[in-house]
């Protein structure tokens, strides 16, 4: 099935994606990848607060190349996915309601998203030129020493995805 959705989205809204499912994304996601990751599951475990709201959004897992003059931002691809996977069930704890990167999941990541109606999506890899045209808005709100893997907040039009791994575990890649 094709779906537009325009964010935020609801866990509601979440629960009736499928896997394979073709989505365009439209509105406000985030950005993080490895070490922002590791910053936010260390404040978490220190109990203390994260430096944006993730309840009920969608983190893209993307280190954009930096932007060529005139650009809102540079190339914009997916990062592996399961570089993320130790910290990723916090994450999801605490409300984070999609995910979008490449690549397989592993099995404690799907019974957390099922626990928590999650989804993951995949961008395709190798398109980040492609995919930078969608982001119409770019700015960095959290970890801006990490360059490229500092927290953005985007907003995109119309960002092709494809649901990988629904809420209820069905996975793509294995069917």
């Amino acid at each position: 099935m094709e779906l537009e959705i325009k964010l935020p989205i609801t866990k509601e809204n979440v629960s009736k994606l499928k896997s394979g499912d073709f989505v365009y994304l439209t509105g406000e996601i985030y950005t993080a990848r490895d070490a922002a990751h590791k910053r936010m599951y260390e404040l978490i475990k220190d109990e203390k607060e994260l430096p944006i709201s993730i309840e009920n959004e969608i983190i893209y897992y993307m280190g954009p190349s930096p932007a060529r003059k005139g650009k809102i931002i540079g190339s914009a691809g997916p990062t592996t996915a399961s570089r993320m996977d130790k910290y990723t069930p916090e994450l999801l704890d605490r409300g984070v309601i999609g995910m979008i990167g490449k690549g397989k999941r592993s099995k404690e990541i799907i019974e957390s998203m099922k626990k928590n109606t999650c989804v993951y999506f995949a961008a395709i890899g190798g398109a980040g030129a492609l995919l930078s045209k969608c982001i119409k808005k770019s700015e960095i709100v959290a970890y801006e020493d990490l360059g490229t893997e500092a927290i953005r907040k985007l907003y995109v039009e119309k960002l092709p995805v494809i649901v990988v791994i629904d809420s209820q575990g069905n996975n793509l890649y294995e069917r």
